[in-house]
């Protein structure tokens, strides 16, 4: 086993989506993962403490750029508008293997009530990045955890229509995730 390729961490990562959706979350072991991504299993706890860290890959640097967009957006930015641009920053990252592996780690999530409840604080801590950056602006606690908690649901949606969309599609995620976000705009006007 080549523990000198690069791409563990992806392959590490695809590998266990895809044994997870082939077998399930629970029948899944860390050496199997390791073995299918052709790395040794010692190079799997160099990167990930458990299977289930697995899901949350990238979730760092996915919360600093989420981050960094809303920091770096203009001054007179609308807290929405703010997170529009942390949601372009972070769509830049996303890639078509991003896409690719986005219908395949879907199904393994619903199939595992585990990965559900992983997938659940990874939602919190994006939000919650989102919401200190915002906050850093000026903006005020409650309207700030609003538009952090419409931010994770932006893109969501975004990212699970960009999974589905047409594959000639070279836009990327950004205008997916931002279109989502301007229905949950007007979804929150409806309120009333």
């Amino acid at each position: 086993m080549a523990r000198w390729q690069p791409g563990a961490t992806e392959r590490l990562v695809v590998a266990a989506v895809d044994l997870f959706s082939e077998q399930g979350y629970d029948a899944t072991t860390v050496t199997q993962i390791a073995e299918r991504a052709g790395v040794t299993k010692s190079t799997f706890f160099r990167h990930f403490s458990d299977k289930r860290e697995l899901l949350v890959a990238g979730q760092e640097t996915l919360s600093r750029l989420l981050a960094d967009g809303i920091t770096d957006a203009p001054a007179n930015a609308s807290p929405l508008q703010a997170v529009a641009a942390g949601l372009e920053r972070a769509s830049s990252a996303m890639g078509p293997a991003n896409r690719e592996l986005g219908p395949r780690l879907k199904a393994a999530v619903a199939a595992s009530t585990e990965l559900q409840e992983r997938d659940a604080l990874k939602s919190v801590g994006l939000a919650a990045a989102m919401t200190a950056a915002l906050i850093a602006r000026g903006v005020p606690e409650p309207t700030a955890h609003l538009a952090g908690e419409l931010g994770v649901l932006a893109f969501k949606r975004g990212y699970a229509r960009w999974c589905e969309s047409d594959r000639d599609d070279e836009e990327g995620l950004a205008p997916h995730a931002l279109a989502a976000l301007e229905d949950l705009r007007t979804a929150t006007a409806s309120l009333g």
